[in-house]
């Protein structure tokens, strides 16, 4: 006997996982809907292609992969029903939304697929042109007709919905446009029906039986033939043309890209989160669409030391939430570099003391020969303060200082005050020299003794 697993789980197949999440789906009276007119596709298909083998017509071909097309669509809608039914995971955190955009990505390059297939099959068929029977070619069209059109108006399809006004129009919406206006203008009842633009969808419907009609026509008042191949041409046109801006929006969608209609308002958004209080810098800031009409980002703010990190994070996403749904806000304070002036051990980044000045600070152990010019008096209890204007330090490390002048010191013994405003500008100075770059510090202008050793007049080696 082998070993006893008590706790193990048992793994599931692909297909079986597939079933379960499909039980899932049934479950919801959504998709009953859903699942009957998929049953019913199937039927009309069927039927579609036996008639397209009968007749021997291309275009009716061509206008019966508008129904799978339709199949494709109701499986995009059932994916769009079991994505609001799934929450997101550990393994995939912004949850399943992208597998919808994923499903219209497919189906609309299947459709382009096929278009491309009868444009092939044309081609041929010009070459040497077969008889084409008409005795089921105008039922096969009112068929197909008929069931594409319940389909798209009584099933309530929100990816392709979104995507149909999203993305640009096509070449057939655009001269089918112009002519509506030109009939609004004669009868304007129309123009809720027409304008601003027609559902791409049925557009590619009644263009495709209106030419399937007048084939019918043609070939049973002259017997032409050659018409059958060039509606299969204009039906295979069509459908590429409807289907290509949607799957190049799509496709757009899955390069998680910044849609180009949200830039200006994402930036009016990132300048007023720029003038909040306590945000100094903004920056490291990527937006992306996540699903179809839903935005992602992440963004770095750095804000003053003394202000509210909660406080700041609260503004910030009260203020992109508007468009952003999925928000990352990294906060950071602000940190104080010293590249001058460097006190304790010497940083990483001094690696010549030959550029520098060690300037060795002594401790001055009698205070009574010290007249501290301070805003508050030192108490003797009281520890000195570590910032004070014009007052040698006490109980201070050695500091280190860049050397940016070659000049000789100077005799200069400047005491006095030293500005509030020029501490945010001045550092430690050589007497005489001027004083070099920093922060805040006291230390403006020193005496030229330090300690034991005088350097009056001596030039640095």
């Amino acid at each position: 006997m082998g070993t006893i697993h008590l706790f193990r789980k048992p793994q599931r197949s692909f297909f079986g996982k597939l079933l379960q999440e499909f039980r899932l789906v049934a479950a919801d009276r959504r998709s009953w809907k859903i699942l009957l007119f998929g049953a019913v596709n199937l039927i009309c298909t069927g039927f579609l292609l036996m008639w397209c083998s009968s007749t021997n017509s291309m275009a009716l071909t061509a206008y019966t992969y508008l129904t799978i097309f339709d199949l494709f669509s109701l499986i995009t809608c059932l994916i769009s029903y079991w994505v609001m039914m799934k929450k997101p995971s550990p393994v995939y955190s912004f949850g399943f939304e992208r597998l919808e955009v994923l499903a219209v990505f497919a189906s609309t390059v299947l459709a382009q697929l096929g278009a491309l297939f009868i444009l092939k099959e044309s081609a041929e068929r010009f070459l040497e042109q077969p008889e084409i029977h008409t005795g089921r070619l105008l039922v096969g069209t009112f068929v197909a007709l008929s069931f594409n059109l319940f389909t798209m108006l009584s099933i309530q399809n929100k990816p392709f919905a979104y995507v149909s006004e999203a993305a640009s129009t096509s070449w057939l919406q655009e001269h089918v446009a112009d002519l509506s206006r030109s009939l609004c203008g004669i009868i304007p009842g129309l123009s809720s029906i027409f304008l601003p633009r027609m559902n791409p969808f049925v557009l590619i419907d009644l263009a495709g039986a209106f030419a399937l009609c007048i084939t019918y026509m043609l070939i049973e008042i002259n017997n032409y033939f050659a018409v059958d191949t060039a509606s299969a041409v204009a039906i295979a046109l069509m459908t590429f043309g409807t289907m290509y801006p949607m799957s190049v929006y799509s496709g757009k969608v899955l390069l998680q890209t910044t849609p180009p209609h949200v830039i200006g308002q994402l930036d009016k958004l990132i300048r007023e989160v720029s003038t909040l209080d306590g945000v100094l810098e903004v920056r490291n800031e990527h937006f992306w669409t996540l699903g179809f009409g839903s935005l992602a980002g992440s963004v770095h703010v750095r804000i003053r030391r003394d202000a509210n990190e909660q406080m700041v994070l609260a503004h910030v996403t009260n203020r992109l939430y508007t468009l952003v749904s999925t928000l990352t806000v990294q906060i950071f304070k602000d940190d104080w570099v010293r590249p001058a002036v460097l006190s304790g051990p010497a940083a990483a980044s001094v690696r010549h003391f030959s550029d520098h000045h060690v300037i060795s600070m002594p401790l001055l152990k009698n205070t009574d020969d010290v007249t501290p010019v301070t805003s508050t008096p030192a108490k003797p209890s009281s520890p000195p303060p570590e910032f004070s204007f014009n007052t040698p330090g006490k109980n201070m490390s050695p500091v280190i200082l860049l050397n940016t002048q070659t000049r000789p010191y100077g005799l200069g013994f400047n005491h006095g005050h030293a500005p509030y405003s020029s501490m945010l500008h001045q550092g430690l100075g050589v007497p005489g020299i001027g004083a070099t770059q920093g922060f805040r510090t006291g230390f403006t202008n020193m005496p030229s003794r330090y300690g034991n050793s005088s350097r009056i007049g001596q030039t640095r080696p």
